[in-house]
């Protein structure tokens, strides 16, 4: 049998799930860097993905509980964009990726793994990532621990602030 390291994933395991809805919750908690929080915005937050497709992997979240672009305001929709505009960019200077997946699952026959809270997946990706551990072995490897990416990434965030 193989076994990978994935230290990360025990503090879920053994965490208390609770009934509501965990982007709703996580940002009215004031504890950002245990809940993976990257950026408070107007109207939407940035988080990263507790269990990533890739090292970086973060999501550009509203604030307001909806599951659908329906009914935004210009300005919602416009912070929305700027916000995976400026994780595209940290992620560049941080990562250096090849390129990048962004996409929103609506509903959850579209993949959409908390389909009551729409958000917006940015995945950073390397020639080479995809390979044949998810293809065979149903497995991902993620070379960095969550909390070293999540702490490299805040501190090129806030230097990217500092520069505007």
């Amino acid at each position: 049998m193989d076994v990978l390291w994935a230290p990360w994933r025990i503090d879920y395991i053994l965490s208390e799930k609770g009934k509501g809805c965990i982007f709703c919750e996580k940002p009215k908690e004031n504890k950002d860097r245990e809940n993976l929080i990257l950026y408070r915005g107007k109207s939407h937050f940035v988080i990263m993905n507790a269990f990533p497709y890739n090292n970086g992997h973060m999501m550009v979240v509203p604030y307001r509980h909806t599951s659908t672009l329906s009914g935004w305001s210009g300005d919602e929709l416009q912070e929305f964009m700027e916000l995976a505009d400026l994780c595209v960019s940290v992620l560049q200077r941080t990562m250096r990726p090849d390129g990048f997946n962004l996409g929103i699952n609506m509903g959850e026959v579209a993949g959409a793994g908390i389909a009551e809270h729409i958000h917006l997946h940015i995945v950073p990706r390397w020639k080479g990532d995809t390979n044949f551990m998810p293809v065979l072995a149903d497995t991902r490897v993620i070379p960095e621990h969550i909390r070293a990416t999540y702490e490299k990434l805040l501190q090129n965030l806030k230097l990217m602030m500092q520069e505007k």
